[in-house]
C-alpha cells in the first residue's frame, strides 16, 4: 500500500469541512493521503501483519465517507486515531469472542459510535487514555498487553522480562487503580450518573 504525503494549504478541519459541504471524495482523499500511513501503522499494531492492516485500512476510510457526513469533528487526527483502534479492536473481538476483558474497556471500546454518542464517547476515551497515562509504567505495560493485546501471563512475562508473580501483581494493582483513576475524573463520572 503506497501512502502519498502531499503538502496542501488546507486544515484538517477545512478539509472534513469541505467534504461534508460537497461530499466530493477528493477531500476525504487528501485526507487518506495525509493519514492513511498513520492509520496503517495503528492497524499494525494490533494485527501483526500487514494483508489484515491495508484491508482495514481501506475499511476505515470507506466507513469515514458516510461518518463524516454526520459528525461533527474538531480534532480529526486524534479523532481518526481513535476511530482505527476501536475498528482494530473490534475485529480482534470478533475473532476471539470469548477473551476476558476489563469492563470498563469493553464498554468504553466496543460501544458503536453513533453521532449522539460521539462526545460521551469521546470524553470516555479520553478518561481511559488519561488513566492509563497515569498508571505506573511497568501497570500500563502489563495491563495493555494482557487486555488490548491479549497476552497470557507467560507471554507477557517473556515479552517484559518480569516474572509470572510480578506481571500478575501489576495486572492486578493495575486494573484496581485505573477504575480508581477513571472514578476521580468528574467528567467520567458525570457520565455514569446520567446513565444510572
Amino acid at each position: 500500500m503506497i501512502f502519498r504525503k502531499k503538502n496542501s494549504d488546507y486544515s484538517d478541519a477545512d478539509l472534513v469541512y469541505k467534504y461534508q459541504k460537497t461530499q466530493n471524495s477528493k477531500y476525504l482523499g487528501m485526507l487518506f493521503d495525509r493519514y492513511g500511513a498513520m492509520t496503517y501503522g495503528v492497524c499494525l499494531k494490533y494485527f501483526k501483519n500487514e494483508a489484515d492492516s491495508q484491508d482495514a485500512t481501506v475499511k476505515i476510510f470507506e466507513k469515514l465517507m458516510e461518518d463524516l457526513k454526520r459528525m461533527k469533528v474538531t480534532h480529526f487526527k486524534s479523532w481518526l486515531y481513535r476511530v482505527a483502534q476501536n475498528h482494530c479492536l473490534m475485529e480482534l473481538r470478533k475473532k476471539k469472542p470469548n477473551s476476558t476483558s476489563i469492563d470498563e474497556l469493553e464498554y468504553m471500546l466496543q460501544e458503536e459510535v453513533s453521532p449522539n454518542k460521539y462526545h460521551e464517547r469521546e470524553i470516555r476515551l479520553s478518561a481511559l487514555d488519561k488513566a492509563l497515562h497515569d498508571l505506573k509504567p511497568d501497570q500500563k505495560k502489563c495491563v495493555m498487553l494482557f487486555y488490548i493485546d491479549e497476552l497470557s501471563y507467560k507471554e507477557v512475562a517473556d515479552k517484559t522480562g518480569l516474572s509470572m508473580k510480578e506481571v500478575k501483581s501489576h495486572i492486578q494493582n493495575g486494573k484496581r487503580n485505573l477504575k480508581n483513576l477513571l472514578e476521580q475524573n468528574q467528567e467520567f463520572n458525570d457520565l455514569n450518573k446520567d446513565v444510572a
